[in-house]
């Protein structure tokens, strides 16, 4: 058996499984096709996560699409986050081209083009269903690892949401959040006191100034309700395929706190609401997190350490995470240990720095006797990548340089017009995209302040009309008392001693 003989049945043997499966394209060796040579992914280990990384142009969100494609096909809902604003095209089927054909005829699959359900949704005022969550769902803990607090700080937000939750004050947003923090400290400080203990002002104005970072980034638009579902993200189409749900994100790339707080708080729900999957062969749901370096450079070292666990925790929930970026390095070695599938396009050597990145990434990858790594690595084409992923016992499938399938969907983004009718399709959106301002802690500390002033108003009044009531009294009690002690002139001669001595001296010589 010569060497591309034993290349072939070295890549079916390790590329063939019982359960099903995607594939991705066909091995190549030296540079040729190996036509039918498939590398394949085993869908019972989507839920184990997964990396696709290569230098920009090269072809990872093509990589992407396949990958949702098939998934969707397959009856598994997807999930992707759209920071360039390509991925819209899902929604339609490929007008091909002869350069499709042509790599197809390479690898030995057939080219069908078809369109997928697709349902747009939006974090900020895009077109789009909109995702929102209330800050009562995040809960103090969450908040807190979101603000980077200290701990003391940490404690004080605890607090807040204990006199929220024993006072039945709903926390809906953020102006909700900032309201409490400022009773705390101001007209409710007294109540505060003595019902948790002193409350600094110094640590309120921290958080106060902490939550108004967030507030600039669009946070306002994402805390409130109608709180996001997210059952609504495992949807099936009326012919057995999942939903592809595209998150569009392309106006918040300078507003990585956000993002990164619109992250942690979905994977958290999902955690604590999806139930237990076992082993069922196939994942509940798969999210594409694009351009993933805009968490992890911009998330705090509590965020990150969330992000971890949650990673390491989700799949047994039967969901798959897939990091998008352009070097593996942009992702945490924690999270990068947990990385299951990986697809790596090719890796630009400009300098130094860049070929130390390389003979790092080449050695995250199996030992093979077919390829040196780190030179493949540098030459691959577009639309090839070196793939490894992990087979139904979860021992990594050999690594192989593979030709990558082009995506079924458009390779480009809807019209304007297209994305109307798509959204005025849309069940979501009516679901979701209704204002709703319902009174809560906002209104409700608002309206106790109004009425304490107006009782204190009312006490003052009343204490104002009893002090004059008093004045008054006290005013004709001494007026009274002066005409009880002035004496009549006539009367006050009349009896003076001199007068009495004289009438008596008259009287008694008239007896006589």
């Amino acid at each position: 058996m010569d060497n591309k003989d034993a290349f072939i049945k070295h890549i079916k043997d390790g590329n063939t499984f019982k359960g099903d499966y995607i594939t991705l394209g066909s091995a190549m060796l030296n540079g040729e096709t190996m036509t039918n040579a498939y590398v394949n992914v085993p869908l019972k280990t989507m839920n184990r996560h997964g990396l696709i990384a290569g230098a920009t142009g090269t072809g990872k969100t093509k990589t992407l699409q396949v990958l949702a494609e098939n998934l969707s096909e397959k009856g598994v809902p997807v999930l992707l986050m759209d920071i360039k604003g390509d991925l819209s095209g899902l929604a339609k089927p490929s007008p091909g081209h002869p350069k499709i054909d042509e790599r197809h005829e390479k690898i030995g699959l057939p080219f069908d083009p078809k369109s997928f359900p697709v349902e747009i949704l939006t974090l900020s005022e895009q077109d789009g269903v909109r995702l929102r969550a209330t800050i009562s769902e995040f809960g103090p803990v969450l908040i807190s690892r979101i603000l980077d607090v200290t701990e003391t700080q940490a404690g004080i937000i605890s607090v807040i949401f204990k006199y929220c939750d024993d006072h039945k004050l709903p926390l809906l947003d953020l102006k909700d959040f900032k309201k409490i923090l400022q009773y705390a400290t101001g007209d409710g400080k007294k109540e505060f006191q003595e019902a948790y203990g002193r409350i600094s002002t110094a640590s309120t104005g921290a958080i106060l100034r902490k939550i108004i970072e967030i507030e600039q980034q669009g946070g306002d638009l994402f805390f409130g309700e109608t709180s996001f579902d997210t059952q609504d993200l495992l949807r099936i189409d009326e012919n057995g395929r999942g939903y592809i749900n595209i998150i569009r994100l392309t106006d918040i790339q300078d507003r990585p706190k956000l993002f990164s707080t619109f992250m942690l708080s979905l994977l958290a729900e999902i955690y604590s609401t999806f139930p237990e999957q076992g082993d069922s062969g196939r994942p509940e749901l798969v999210m594409f997190i694009d351009e993933a370096h805009l968490i992890f450079n911009e998330a705090s070292g509590a965020l990150l350490n969330q992000i971890e666990s949650i990673v390491k925790l989700i799949r047994s929930k039967g969901v798959g995470l897939y990091f998008v970026t352009q070097n593996p390095t942009d992702v945490p070695e924690e999270v990068l240990g947990q990385l299951g599938l990986k697809v790596q396009h090719a890796l630009r050597a400009f300098t130094a720095k860049d070929r130390k990145a390389i003979k790092l990434t080449a050695e995250n990858y199996p030992d093979t006797d077919y390829y040196d790594t780190a030179e493949v690595l540098t030459s691959l084409g577009i639309g090839e990548a070196l793939v490894s992923a992990l087979n139904e016992k979860g021992k990594p499938t050999p690594l192989a340089a593979t030709m990558m399938r082009a995506p079924m969907s458009r390779m480009d983004i809807l019209s304007a017009s297209e994305l109307s009718r798509l959204l005025a399709q849309s069940e979501l959106t009516k679901k979701y995209n209704q204002e709703i301002d319902r009174e809560s802690a906002y209104e409700m500390l608002n309206k106790k302040i109004k009425q304490a002033e107006a009782e204190e108003a009312k006490q003052k009044a009343e204490e104002e009309k009893e002090a004059l009531k008093r004045a008054e009294s006290k005013k004709r009690s001494n007026t009274t008392k002066r005409k009880s002690t002035r004496q009549n002139p006539i009367v006050k001669v009349l009896s003076s001693p001199t007068v009495i001595r004289s009438v008596l001296g008259i009287l008694t010589k008239m007896l006589k």
